[in-house]
């Protein structure tokens, strides 16, 4: 668990970035820019510990699905939606988490669920009437379907990397090349990279983007993904949200109700509590 929280804290400061430097620029660039930063981390890693060909393959298409579609649609919901509410509305991961596991289990955990639920009304809590002037609906939609990315790619995470017998830093070394190539083709498709859109804070802005929250977050949060329940990995998709929302308060000087994070933030942590009951009693169902 300690991981995704680590992953969750590096995550809040990005949307506020993202937002203040760099939501004018190509979604697809942006997307492309960090995943390749991301891969020539990991890319020494790969050399030590080789996958078969049709194992990396493997790796990189799901890559491209919860690493590079999901970038790129995440970030073209900037262009609608303030840094905050972007933040708000990626609470419904969770849902999407618990919904697709137990119906692939094809049973019904209602821990997880009164869990998830918990999660998500401790981040609804920040907003209260709606979406705010300048805000639009696209970018909500746009967002559902980087959750659907995000939710997908680390649930069948922890089973793909068992089948192909290999370590976290090769299996997300790939997943970022598979991504990178998608989100690649996207700048290519779209004309290729604008460099008089750059400036000096975007890029580095882009370099704090491609090293921390995106080699280091996504490396933290697929590690500690394979290593709790279900219902754990729900709720810890949401610590972000309220975590976020404060910070883009502060930091940033947006527009929201700190009163209404610490609250949300707070049922959220108690939400918690609820997934661990589930998952303690999961383990000694197995036992």
């Amino acid at each position: 668990m300690l991981n995704l929280i680590l992953a969750s804290l590096l995550w809040a400061f990005s949307f506020g970035l993202i937002k203040g430097r760099m939501a004018g620029l190509d979604p697809a660039t942006v997307a492309a820019g960090r995943l390749l930063l991301a891969a020539l981390v990991f890319s020494p890693f790969l050399l030590k510990r080789s996958l078969r060909p049709g194992g990396a393959a493997r790796a990189m298409l799901l890559g491209t699905v919860q690493f590079g579609i999901m970038y790129w649609l995440y970030i073209a919901s900037y262009a609608y939606l303030p840094a905050w509410l972007v933040a708000l509305f990626t609470v419904f991961t969770p849902l999407y988490v618990v919904l697709i596991s137990d119906a692939a289990a094809r049973r019904w955990r209602w821990r997880n669920m009164i869990a998830a639920l918990v999660a998500v009304a401790g981040a609804l809590v920040v907003v209260a009437w709606g979406l705010p002037e300048g805000a639009a609906w696209k970018g909500v939609l746009l967002l559902q379907g980087a959750n659907l990315c995000f939710a997908v790619g680390q649930l069948l995470y922890p089973g793909l990397k068992k089948g192909l017998g290999t370590t976290d830093v090769a299996m997300i070394g790939w997943m970022y090349w598979g991504a990178f190539l998608i989100t690649g083709f996207g700048v290519l498709w779209g004309g290729g990279v604008a460099l008089e859109a750059w400036n000096l804070p975007a890029v580095l802005t882009l370099l704090y983007l491609g090293l921390l929250p995106t080699a280091l977050g996504f490396y933290l949060w697929n590690r500690g993904a394979a290593r709790v329940p279900a219902g754990w990995l729900a709720v810890a998709n949401n610590l972000k949200i309220p975590l976020a929302v404060v910070v883009s308060w502060v930091v940033f000087g947006e527009d929201a109700d700190m009163v209404k994070g610490a609250l949300g933030l707070t049922v959220v942590v108690g939400s918690l509590f609820i997934a661990e009951n589930s998952g303690k009693q999961q383990e000694k169902r197995t036992e």
